[in-house]
């Protein structure tokens, strides 16, 4: 799955559009690596998004095409 739409689906970012902007200005890393909107997300994957409040860092647990709100959560776990 791309990661503007993982970033979506897993409602980190709002929107699409707005995690597509993210990764054009280098604040999405996927193992340490600036992702581009197109970049492929798998399970395992390290995701860091760079807010200019501070930083998410987060693995990927699994991946779905669509997913109910409170489900949202399942897809993700924070790392401190």
């Amino acid at each position: 799955m791309r990661i503007d739409k993982f970033l979506k689906i897993s409602r980190i970012l709002k929107r699409r559009t707005v995690a597509q902007e993210a990764c054009g200005e280098q604040k999405v890393l996927i193992n340490g690596k600036p992702a581009k909107p197109s970049s492929a997300v798998k399970v395992g994957d390290v995701i860091e998004v760079l807010y200019s409040a501070g930083t998410l860092k987060f693995r990927v647990l699994n991946i779905k095409e669509t997913v109910k709100k409170e489900d949202a959560v399942s897809l993700y776990e924070v790392i401190v």
